[in-house]
């Protein structure tokens, strides 16, 4: 180093003495990639001074492993000029230079299309190096040739090879030296070419062939159907069938995978070993189930079995609506569930396979947050593999500038450091490399890794379309371009590896597969019996024929266990009033309260064997401070579960607090209940208006997920609902949308009024052995509302009333006006009630909106047949809420000639008012009115 850059040096007291071996690294870690440092130390390093006439700072670590290496060699002499020196730290510089940008020179676009400028620093001149240099030996420090000498000529060609081939890796912005290490090792060793035989060649080629079989067959069989053709991406059918191979030869039982529409039906022929002639039935309009509504072919789900050298492997394709990415959570859910239930934390039994599209992976937001969650304990699944179909359009849109951002559409995946391993996919040989690379790395580091598939588009979105009038100069050369199967069976009769009349024999036994209605896979088995069964939970209605009581003495019992914590942790002095409090309701001292209510109930559970999963953004505590499932030591930060120590052997308990989404994560535990029929699951929201973000969730799967694709889910949505004037955002759960999605008992949608309801309904969604989803809007400030509490002996019982009918001893006889309302404001009429001594006025809780319980409504209403005035009560606006969903309920439960009346505030394009005088107005008149009679 010059004497004013080492005097500048030392005088910058903090980069020198102690500190310089943290300080190298740290500088290492900047001239790798400058965002890799704190804000604070780029402009250090920044500023640190250059030295005169170079571009290019040397690596000290580079230099260091020259001399470490020479050292090695003590019977060898070597003598460096101070030329060669310098000439040996570009050599280094120049393999760290195709590292990091050779992806961008890669030989990616099977179309030519994309143009790409020269990369100035894979240019030997960059590095002050010449084709006169190429017969010198240098060190090449970590490059994994076997090597550690090569020729500069030798070297050059090798990282061409390597990084600027068929494959172009991105994996230098990874902080772990490890995986960086060891993904050179397998790339550079091989120079990223797949060493296959000629077995492994022909299964290639078959999987081409399969892929582009099946869509000309179906192009002639049914011309102008909507198919969304793979065509131009079918490298995915043979990298698909090794995955699986290579995942089922290293122990994996199961296999989950979700994608969208485009080249779903030759996935779900070609992978999943679907019969073709149900596909064609399909085409044809012929279906066996009338009794649902089905859904279109491809967002079809299957499930097979497929044999590998290590066994066989279940396979499950995802079902999936229109909205693209918003399966690939759904799919992380169902593994999570599996692997769960074989107690496998590290997700080496079960992989997830998520494919995307290039413009949808870039684009929307979901993909953001479950590459977010992909590290989170409560959502890990020991990572996924992330294809992206890259056929360069997004619907009719090619222009990078229109769809992204970032250089790539797969930016997105280095938020989580995932490898990202762009391949051509005209090349399969390359694919196949960068696939096994791909499952390795997961397999091995237990995080996600990004195959970007690069390919094209045949046809146009659909096969309807015509794609040349928004991409003319695109589609003129993909007329012209030769198919994936046609390039590869080309090369392999060039190279001698498949006679031509063995390709044409192989091409001829496809399509008679095809002609004969035979599975096209021969790796396809039947599915055998798995780790879960669903047939305890088939065909179940709505019924309460279930042993649903609970004996008072083991509520008892599990009740003084849950409020029981070690005395050595210490909790805050808050959360030990309430655990006193819950030790005194144990005994009988005190009756329940919601959340001693709630917590007995999930005791119960896991006291019968069964899990308890819950998630939401403050679950642990509860939103509301009433939860305190965790408890916090406030000495050392512990934590101590009360629910995990109930009994030995008991079911599990697991409370997370999730990352701060909503759609992301309720679509990961809708994919955890499809996968896991067993126990409760449930998905809370922070506010119940927080589900609006998770809207597409409600409406796609959890509404219609039965009907369509007659998938079951047992899922629990806590939605907080109640209006205490916190505004138009945290008031209403919107009630109303749920109703609306209501129809042939989809889903149950409950309004639960007391500690012992809410216990009872809870339970009721585990013993009963019907799974459909509840949604729950569940209370705020009834969590301590005096009028709001239970005994133990109405929990016993084991009954949820979906109506519960007057609660004082009125005169029915003197009854003149009967008040219908759910939820919160039942109190507040109550107690208005009883202060105006009306016992005139009685009033009934409908405490399950939907499936409406007119059995139970009429069987109350029996006592109050003379009485001609009925009222619906409710806080939120008269366009919002139950009034305009279930009003023709109430209307056919009360006796005829009589009338029903709306009490309530006026119709509001905002859920509630913002100031609290005026919302204590509005409540105070919507009590009086539905009290008064007319």
């Amino acid at each position: 180093m010059p004497e004013g850059v080492m005097k500048a040096w030392l005088e910058s007291s903090h980069l020198n003495g102690g500190n310089i071996v943290y300080i190298e690294e740290l500088y290492e870690s900047y001239l790798d990639n400058s965002a890799s440092v704190s804000a604070e130390w780029q402009e250090i390093f920044s500023q640190l001074p250059k030295v005169e006439g170079s571009e290019v700072e040397y690596r000290h670590s580079a230099i260091r492993d020259e001399f470490r290496t020479l050292a090695k060699q003590p019977n060898k002499q070597v003598i460096v000029s101070s030329s060669s020196d310098t000439k040996q730290v570009k050599v280094l510089q120049l393999i760290n230079a195709f590292r990091f940008r050779g992806h961008q020179n890669a030989n990616l676009d099977p179309l030519g299309l994309w143009q790409r400028d020269q990369v100035r620093d894979l240019q030997l001149s960059h590095h002050d190096l010449s084709e006169n240099d190429f017969d010198k030996e240098y060190n090449v420090g970590s490059f994994a040739s076997g090597q550690e000498t090569m020729k500069l000529g030798d070297l050059y060609k090798a990282l061409r090879n390597t990084y600027c081939g068929s494959i172009g890796a991105e994996y230098m912005h990874i902080t772990s030296t490890s995986e960086k290490r060891w993904l050179q090792q397998r790339l550079e060793s091989v120079q990223s070419k797949a060493t296959l035989s000629v077995e492994e060649k022909t299964d290639i080629l078959n999987g081409l062939i399969a892929a582009d079989g099946l869509e000309k067959y179906l192009g002639a069989k049914f011309p102008g159907a909507k198919r969304f053709s793979l065509e131009g991406g079918d490298a995915l059918i043979p990298m698909l069938k090794e995955l699986i191979t290579r995942a089922g030869s290293a122990g994996t039982k199961e296999v989950v995978m979700g994608m969208a529409h485009r080249g779903r039906l030759n996935v779900l022929v070609n992978v999943m070993g679907k019969n073709p002639s149900k596909l064609f039935d399909e085409f044809a309009g012929k279906h066996d189930d009338v009794h649902s509504s089905g859904d279109v072919k491809y967002h079809q789900g299957y499930s097979s079995d497929f044999v590998t050298p290590g066994g066989n492997v279940h396979l499950a394709l995802a079902f999936n609506p229109s909205h693209l990415e918003i399966v690939n959570p759904v799919v992380i859910g169902s593994v999570r569930a599996r692997l769960d239930r074989r107690n496998c934390d590290r997700g080496d039994l079960v992989l997830p396979i998520t494919i995307h599209g290039d413009s949808a992976i870039a684009g929307q937001g979901v993909v953001q947050e479950t590459f977010n969650m992909s590290q989170v304990k409560a959502f890990k699944v020991g990572g996924t593999i992330r294809v992206v179909v890259n056929n360069q359009v997004g619907f009719t849109t090619s222009k990078q500038e229109d769809t992204r951002s970032g250089e790539y559409c797969t930016e997105i995946a280095k938020m989580v450091q995932a490898p990202i391993l762009h391949v051509n996919g005209d090349d399969p040989e390359a694919v196949i490399l960068a696939t096994q690379i791909a499952l390795d790395y997961r397999n091995e580091f237990k995080r996600d890794v990004v195959i970007d598939l690069v390919c094209y588009r045949r046809h146009g979105h659909n096969e309807a379309d015509e794609p040349s009038a928004t991409q003319p100069l695109m589609y003129k050369i993909v007329k012209k371009h030769p198919t994936p199967r046609q390039l590869y069976a080309d090369k392999l009769a060039t190279e001698g590896s498949l006679a031509k009349d063995k390709i044409a024999d192989l091409t001829a036994y496809y399509r008679k597969l095809l002609d004969e209605g035979q599975c096209t896979v021969k790796q396809w088995r039947p599915m055998t019996a798995h780790s879960v069964d669903w047939t305890p939970y088939l065909g179940h209605e709505w019924n309460d024929d279930y042993d649903k009581a609970i004996s008072l003495e083991k509520l008892e019992e599990l009740a003084v266990k849950l409020s029981t914590y070690p005395e050595s942790h210490t909790v805050h002095s808050r959360v030990k009033k309430i655990y006193d409090d819950r030790m005194k309701m144990a005994t009988g001292e005190k009756l329940l309260d919601w959340g001693m209510a709630e917590n007995l109930a999930y005791a119960s559970i896991v006291d019968r064997g069964e899990r308890v999963r819950i998630t939401g953004q403050d679950s642990g505590r509860g939103t509301f401070f009433h939860r305190h499932a965790v408890l916090h030591n406030q000495k050392d930060g512990s934590t101590y579960l009360p629910l995990q120590h109930i009994r030995e052997g008991q079911g599990p308990f697991a409370v997370n607090d999730s990352v701060l989404s909503e759609v992301s994560v309720l679509a990961f535990e809708y994919g955890y209940t499809t996968a896991e029929p067993a126990g409760l699951t449930i998905w809370e929201a922070q506010f119940g208006d927080f589900a609006n973000c998770a809207q597409v969730v409600f409406d796609q799967f959890i509404s219609s997920g039965e009907q369509k694709w007659g998938r079951l889910c047992g899922l629990t949505m806590l939605l907080p609902h109640g209006y205490e004037g916190q505004g138009p955002e945290h008031s209403s759960a919107r009630l109303e949308r749920f109703l609306q999605l209501c129809a042939d008992h989809n889903m149950q949608v409950c309004v639960p009024s007391t500690p012992a309801q809410v216990f009872n309904m809870l339970r009721r969604q585990v013993v009963r052995p019907m799974r459909r989803p509840l949604v729950v809007m569940s209370p705020k400030s009834l969590l301590r509302h005096p009028l709001a509490v239970s005994s133990l002996e109405e929990m016993s019982t084991g009954e949820f009333y979906s109506v519960i009918g007057e609660v004082d001893e009125l005169d029915s006889k003197a009854v003149e006006r009967v008040v219908f309302c759910s939820g919160k404001v039942y109190y507040e009429l109550l107690e208005q009630r009883r202060k105006n001594e009306l016992n005139n006025v009685a009033i009934v809780r409908i405490e399950q909106l939907y499936p409406f319980p007119e059995q139970e409504l009429a069987a109350v209403l029996e006592q109050y047949q003379h009485v001609k005035q009925f009222v619906w009560c409710q806080e939120e606006p008269q366009n919002q809420g139950a009034w305009y969903c279930s009003q023709h309920n109430f209307r056919a439960a009360i006796p005829k000639g009589t009338y029903l009346t709306y009490a309530g505030r006026n119709a509001s394009a905002a859920p509630a008012v913002g100031y609290m005088s005026v919302h204590v107005k509005e409540q105070q008149a919507l009590v009086t009115q539905a009290l008064t009679l007319d």
